[in-house]
């Protein structure tokens, strides 16, 4: 997408929000792909647009480092899934791993960058977690997130990269004990309500914030919420419609959840807490969601 759609697209933003007040997150794919990214972003800010990535680092070199903070990058979240064999196994690439390193060595060398790390958690990665963290703390990271893959597109059938129940509960346990660790801050992602665990797991209680607090832009200009929820909830385009009209106006279904009492959370007792947690977990005809943490690990 020409960078000057998405500008002119969002620039309305500015008559009803505060100068800063909204960050735009740029990732993908890979954003890095894009070689006018630090003018993209220095245009953001500008336009009183905070802005920030989320990389793989492999292209994250120290002069492209330096352009994007003088373009005004204020975040950014690199993904490391693992040690040297684990990340390289998920990303296909023995090149990796060293690229995502040497970018995270650059970003905590910053310091005004506000910046984490994120590691997808599956039966590679799993048992070698506490190493891995002591790992990252040697990189003086200061933040971990950590995340699980859902069952959906190129992930549906690699069973190697799904948690079972019991596994679930491992990954919780260690994030419980993790934080008790006052040299990095660890924490699980916003992926899911995760019942007895939550506000053990990370500092807020589940709450899904597609459609209310998130926004985004397609590359093909499709206005959607958080970029992984099903695009059957797309909810206009910014080539045809006007996407502060689509903000204030649309998003019902993220807003107002009760529809989705149907299913496993017809007669959850969870619901309450939940309202059907994420929406990136509903499949195209919104009748069925994919999979639910909670209830897999009910009996574990």
């Amino acid at each position: 997408m020409p960078f000057e759609d998405f500008l002119k697209a969002i620039l309305p933003l500015k008559k009803q929000y505060n100068r800063d007040s909204i960050t735009v997150g740029i990732t993908g794919g890979e954003p890095l792909l894009r070689k006018d990214l630090s003018k993209c972003g220095l245009e953001l800010r500008k336009n009183g647009f905070r802005w920030g990535i989320v990389t793989n680092g492999y292209d994250y070199t120290h002069e492209t480092h330096n352009q994007l903070l003088e373009a005004g990058m204020g975040s950014i979240t690199v993904s490391l899934d693992g040690l040297e064999l684990s990340h390289n196994w998920i990303r296909a690439n023995d090149q990796s791993f060293k690229r995502a390193v040497n970018a995270i060595s650059l970003v905590t060398s910053s310091k005004r960058l506000f910046y984490d790390v994120v590691t997808c958690v599956n039966k590679k990665n799993l048992n070698e977690l506490e190493e891995f963290k002591e790992f990252l703390i040697s990189l003086q990271v200061k933040t971990w997130r950590l995340f699980t893959i859902w069952p959906i597109g190129r992930a549906a059938n690699n069973d190697e990269l799904h948690l079972d129940p019991q596994q679930l509960k491992q990954l919780m346990d260690f994030i419980v004990m993790a934080r008790k660790d006052n040299r990095i801050k660890t924490s699980f992602s916003c992926e899911a309500y995760v019942g007895k665990y939550e506000k053990k797991v990370r500092d807020t209680h589940f709450f899904c914030r597609a459609g209310i607090q998130i926004a985004s832009v397609l590359k093909d200009g499709s206005i959607a919420a958080c970029p992984n929820i099903n695009r059957n909830f797309i909810e206009g385009n910014i080539y045809k419609d006007d996407f502060l009209d689509v903000w204030n106006n649309r998003y019902k279904i993220m807003r107002d959840r009760r529809w989705s009492k149907t299913g496993i959370c017809k007669k959850c007792n969870a619901f309450k807490n939940c309202n059907g947690g994420p929406m990136h977990q509903w499949n195209e005809k919104k009748d069925t969601i994919t999979t639910c943490i909670y209830h897999h690990m009910q009996n574990v």
